[in-house]
């Protein structure tokens, strides 16, 4: 597939988009889905020449292209308009240069919009791009958003209901570039392609579900942003609950979108409603301090640039979800995630339950890990015979990890979700209702976090998070199984 299409990306000086959003469509090239018949305009204040604009593109391409005269010829593609997101006059001149570039490269009036910009101007510009018929019903229009959307239920809602003025719910494309990974579409493989799998997922055989985002560094030069955020609203209502959704849907119908979506809104609807009293005990929220990891020293978050003094914004948000439904009921899905962790790391570990003991001795569960990044891949853990003359059981492990030739070569986040737009196929983006149910729990959670309900845990950094996180899993009889941190400990390099 070659498309046609016109790109339009507000907030095209941004750090995303040189960072992501211009390499991921340079791969889409180099792959030959897009060729002649695509244009892109980007649009910021600042006022570039298409000359200076075509530079920082190959500049963002790296080491990318085969040469330097493929890499002018992605970049001949683009286009700048320096533009003022409240100027109708802009948005005018973005039109003619929309119907230009259009006949030019024969779009066939195919629009794609990304706004790389701060949501409070998310509306603002949806309703200029209806009012000066930007977008004008020819051709498919399709709208791409970054997270966050919105900080709460209420402001969600608005924003979707000023979008929803311009565009259908199936125009509109809310990213959560985590659903772009490679390990995390992996997971519908793992659960629906091995009968091995597919009939022992659910509380009869599933003991817990752990789910964790680990970061090792701070809040770098997000602090402004961050301290506004916190990692509730910045990882969990998003990429955490996402995840879950995708390990406690039922099978669909089929793979296709509508089916798929339907399953994993089905999740979030379910979704228990903790009592107050239920989501002060279930979740946590914690702080780095100042601390020592491998001899090299990082600042408490308080000390950290663009932060406000005394702030009480988490930097580490773990708990546990429970889905009600027929599959889950009643089984646990822990969840952490933070800042200054020990290493970076996503994955997801099930716990199956003890199998019945037949010969008088300890066995291990049966764990499944998949491994979403750095690495990709999964292991199993199964129970063996120790090799000897007398019967004793001894853990053995599966494992699959992508070689650096597949990784090189698999789709980066963004590209697959650019590609996924181009086909029209929203699966891998979050449906306004997922965002709805998401936000109706994480409001309640939230609140009770602002008010000090829950006191707010102090963790030193390089650990794996506030001694509460632990205690939390141990009130339910389970533990942590990926605990970077020990190995740490034991050669004195964590104290």
């Amino acid at each position: 597939m070659t498309a046609h299409v016109l790109f339009t990306i507000f907030g095209a000086s941004g750090d995303l988009a040189k960072r992501k959003l211009y390499p991921s469509l340079f791969r889409l090239y180099k792959a030959g889905h897009l060729g002649e018949h695509f244009a892109v305009i980007g649009t910021a204040r600042r006022p570039w020449t298409k000359e200076f604009f075509e530079q920082i593109v190959i500049e963002s391409l790296g080491d990318l292209p085969d040469n330097s005269r493929q890499a002018h010829a992605f970049a001949s593609h683009f286009y700048y308009q320096s533009h003022d997101v409240n100027d109708t006059e802009h948005y005018v001149a973005l039109r003619n240069l929309q119907k230009e570039l259009g006949q030019q490269y024969d779009t066939q009036n195919n629009k794609v919009f990304f706004l790389s910009m701060a949501p409070e101007f998310f509306g603002t510009i949806a309703r200029h791009l209806k009012s000066e018929q930007i977008v004008d019903g020819q051709g498919f229009e399709r709208l791409i958003i970054e997270k966050p959307f919105g900080t709460s239920l209420e402001t969600a809602t608005q924003l979707n209901n000023e979008l929803s003025e311009t565009f259908e719910e199936n125009q509109i494309y809310r990213i959560d570039h985590y659903l772009g990974k490679e390990m995390v579409q992996n997971i519908f493989a793992v659960r629906f392609a091995n009968i091995i799998f597919e009939h022992i997922w659910n509380r009869d055989y599933i003991e817990s579900v752990q789910i964790s985002f680990a970061e090792s560094i701070g809040v770098e030069d997000r602090g402004g942003y961050y301290d506004h955020s916190g990692a509730l609203k910045d990882m969990v209502q998003n990429h955490v609950l996402q995840v879950l959704s995708l390990l406690a849907m039922d099978k669909p119908a089929s793979f296709s979108e509508q089916d798929v979506r339907a399953e994993k809104i089905k999740v979030f609807q379910s979704l228990k409603q903790q009592t107050d009293q239920e989501i002060k005990q279930n979740f946590i929220r914690g702080q780095y301090t100042a601390g020592s990891i491998d001899g090299k020293d990082y600042p408490a978050y308080l000390d950290e640039a663009n932060i406000q003094e005394n702030s009480q914004t988490e930097t580490y948000a773990g708990g546990v979800f429970f889905v009600d439904t027929d599959r889950f009921r009643d089984i646990p899905f822990f969840f952490r995630t933070g800042k200054r962790l020990t290493e970076k790391g996503t994955r997801v570990t099930i716990i199956f339950k003890q199998a019945e003991d037949i010969f008088g001795q300890h066995s291990e569960r049966n764990v499944l890990t998949i491994y979403i990044q750095p690495t990709e891949g999964f292991s199993l853990s199964i129970n063996g015979k120790e090799v000897g003359s007398h019967f004793a059981l001894t853990p053995a492990k599966l494992d699959f990890r992508h070689n650096a030739t597949a990784l090189g070569n698999s789709p980066e986040a963004y590209e697959k979700l650019f590609f996924d737009v181009l086909k029209g196929d929203s699966t891998n983006f979050s449906h306004w209702e997922e965002v709805k149910a998401s936000w109706t729990l994480i409001d309640r959670i939230v609140a009770l976090w602002q008010d000090n309900q829950v006191p707010l845990h102090l963790y030193p950094a390089g650990t794996m998070g506030p001694q509460a996180a632990f205690d939390l899993l141990e009130s339910y009889g389970s533990q942590w199984i990926w605990t970077p941190d020990v190995w740490y400990r034991e050669r004195g390099l964590l104290k």
